[in-house]
């Protein structure tokens, strides 16, 4: 039990801080950062992704934001996933933060992706 609580928090890190420093990147306009953006014609919209991310990531880490947080990001990746696929990019830049996050979202509350169980 203590080792799945270890990982849990580890891997609650890890994602928080990859998805962080993504969105920082944005929001201070590093060039391999903004570059990706340049060939879907969205280079001025660096700042507010950058914003949206380091939010919904801030939302994740918290208990009780947690799930509002889950589904931000979920939708946020997904859009950058259908993005990618739409110019013929590959889906795993915004593949490996959504799989992190869902794994990390599963262990800190399973009932996300579990249907509740009817007491007789």
């Amino acid at each position: 039990m203590k080792t799945i609580k270890i990982i849990t928090v580890l891997l609650t890190s890890l994602t928080s801080a990859i998805v962080i420093a993504s969105g920082l990147m944005k929001v201070i306009h590093l060039p391999w950062s903004v570059d990706g953006l340049v060939k879907f014609n969205l280079p001025h919209s660096a700042t507010v992704l950058g914003l949206i991310e380091v939010t919904s990531a801030i939302l994740f880490i918290f208990p009780k934001t947690m799930r509002i947080g889950f589904i931000l990001l979920s939708c946020y990746f997904s859009g950058a996933m259908a993005t990618e696929l739409s110019h013929d990019g590959s889906m795993i830049n915004p593949g490996i933060p959504l799989v992190l996050i869902w794994i990390t979202a599963y262990l800190l509350d399973n009932s996300l992706f579990l249907a509740p169980t009817k007491s007789l």
